[in-house]
């Protein structure tokens, strides 16, 4: 695979269209920017797509520019936000910043990467040139972003300092010189107006490449911290490698994309393989394993394997789980499993229960359950877990009244 075809893997869009394959021709290395507000205490994959796609740039021989964005954290980023976000304080920052830049080298090589601060030329502006900064960016382009655009129709409020947002983040390329910026696909029109930037202050304009953003365990949001749907990538091996289990099998697919080193031609074997009939749990440990493995070792990815297929495999069940006998007939139907899991108390209801199984939260003996309608056979004995915490055993017995 040559370099272009791999870096454009997983990439959602390219401004412009040829510019990458253009950069490339010239025959050096390319400083490639990714910024990253700390806005949270810790990383989670969602935010190792783009450095997933840092270290490929990095293993190709150009040089990886990770930015911190101590002062664009103070403003608060508007993107995708219908209310004002609140700004961090300048403790929380640096609190966050110290974990990030401790994290980050769990994918990126240290000694060939750049850590910057966007403070560090912020500061430095002078009132008069921070003027100039905002005479290069006009206020009617600014407003039609959709954020700001859809704000304005719904009457919410948009403050001064949101619109200065874009600026500051799109002046960080003109301080860095920047050749190519990283973004999520919710960032695109923060990495253009860099480009605009750098043509105004008459830089050659970078190359702007968005990223997927990563949907979290639920399949449907972005992976957020604040939705709880994320995997951190400095949690224990077996809260990382369970969770990893816990996607859809559907859903496994685009994080093989996203996450893994594997190439694609790697990929569509397995893909082949599941469709020749191979479980696809068995190939969801090989994403498991490897993810495990990035951010710990292999010795450890083995034993969450192997932990993972003792507690949770059919037929073997986990000591000092609490046990419920559940006597079934006709009439109660309790072994339809949108009863059962009412009954047990791990859903309020039985159309709670449709929602959690069509969101592939419910498992019996370590398989994710697709039927609603699903009977268990009785007698009989299952493991059953619904979401990350609620685990239990269950005795089906024949009612004789």
């Amino acid at each position: 695979m040559n370099q272009l075809e791999e870096l454009k893997r997983g990439v959602e869009e390219i401004l412009p269209e040829d510019g990458l394959a253009q950069k490339l021709k010239l025959g050096r290395p390319l400083r490639v920017k990714a910024g990253f507000d700390p806005t949270a205490p810790d990383l989670h994959l969602g935010h190792t797509v783009l450095i997933q796609k840092l270290r490929q740039f990095q293993d190709l021989g150009h040089e990886v520019i990770f930015l911190i964005g101590d002062f664009t954290g103070l403003i608060g980023d508007p993107t995708g936000k219908n209310i004002t976000r609140k700004p961090l304080t300048e403790n929380e920052i640096n609190v966050n910043a110290k974990t990030y830049t401790e994290q980050v080298f769990k994918i990126l090589d240290p000694k060939l990467t750049r850590i910057e601060f966007n403070n560090s030329w912020m500061s430095k502006l002078s009132p008069h040139d921070f003027i100039k900064l905002t005479a290069k960016y006009t206020l009617a382009r600014m407003i039609e972003r959709d954020d700001f655009s859809k704000r304005m129709r719904e009457e919410q409020s948009i403050h001064l300092h949101e619109i200065l947002y874009p600026l500051v983040q799109g002046y960080g390329s003109v301080a860095l010189s920047a050749d190519v910026e990283l973004g999520g696909t919710d960032q695109k029109f923060n990495l253009l107006v860099g480009r605009h930037l750098q043509q105004a202050y008459g830089q050659d304009p970078q190359i702007a490449m968005t990223l997927p953003l990563l949907e979290g365990l639920d399949g449907v949001n972005k992976m957020s911290k604040s939705l709880d749907n994320y995997i951190g990538i400095d949690e224990h091996p077996k809260d990382m490698f369970g969770k990893v289990m816990s996607i859809s099998d559907e859903l496994m697919w685009r994080y093989f994309e996203l996450l893994s080193r594997k190439t694609i031609n790697e990929i569509n074997q397995l893909k082949a393989e599941v469709q020749n009939g191979k479980n696809p749990r068995d190939i969801k440990f090989e994403l498991a394993k490897e993810i495990v493995t990035r951010f710990f070792d292999a010795g450890e990815a083995k034993l969450q394997h192997e932990n993972f297929i003792k507690q949770f495999q059919k037929g073997i069940i986990p000591e000092n789980l609490e046990t419920y006998k559940i006597y079934v007939d006709e009439k109660n139907q309790l072994n339809l499993i949108c009863f059962l899991i009412k009954h047990i108390g791990f859903s309020v209801g039985t159309s709670e229960g449709r929602r959690l199984i069509s969101q592939g939260a419910v498992s019996v003996g370590g398989e994710r359950v697709t039927d609603i309608n699903l009977a268990l056979d009785y007698p009989g004995e299952y493991i059953i877990k619904v979401g990350k915490k609620k685990i239990c055993k269950v005795q089906l017995k024949k009612n004789q009244n």
